[in-house]
């Protein structure tokens, strides 16, 4: 049963990120494209905003689609959880918890459930279990959860200042 339980958290998890990063990605769905994805991420303050605009993008569609297959475990579950952490970072955070006020709510959620999936793995209904394909554990996890934070505080980290407003005229 426990396989079987995995094979549905990763199928939900990983296509509903993946028809996410296909809005951006394609404009599928009602999205906006890589057009709007790319102005959106630009006003974030987001530098070089189409190149961070590919990699958020990317990293829900590839990252859902690995999920979902059990494909490279735990590389999508990562990929996932590092676009959650920006979003969460830059979006949601202010709003508070509850998704009813854009809050953080949901992606805390896709972050818990790639973080169960990561640490168990994809489960006997997947690809990785059908192509014997086993990335070394622990050393997998360690070293893509080093490089998800470190990509996550770059990305923080590169933004453009705050634009500072004009000073008003003074008046004498």
């Amino acid at each position: 049963m426990t396989a079987l339980g995995l094979l549905i958290l990763r199928v939900v998890l990983g296509l509903t990120l993946a028809a996410h990063g296909s809005q951006k990605v394609f404009g599928w769905f009602g999205g906006s494209g890589m057009a709007g994805w790319t102005g959106l991420v630009q006003k974030l303050r987001m530098r070089p905003a189409l190149a961070w605009a590919w990699v958020a993008a990317l990293s829900e569609l590839a990252g859902g689609l690995l999920v979902a297959l059990g494909f490279l475990f735990p590389l999508g579950s990562l990929m996932i959880f590092g676009a959650m952490l920006v979003a969460i970072a830059l979006v949601h955070w202010p709003n508070g918890f509850w998704n009813t006020k854009r809050g953080y709510e949901f992606n805390l959620l896709i972050i818990a459930a790639s973080a169960a999936l990561a640490l168990t793995g994809p489960g006997a209904y997947s690809l990785d279990q059908i192509l014997r394909t086993d990335l070394p554990e622990p050393l997998t996890l360690i070293a893509g959860a080093i490089a998800v934070v470190a990509g996550v505080v770059v990305s923080l980290a590169t933004r453009a200042p705050v634009a500072v407003a004009e000073a008003k005229p003074q008046t004498t």
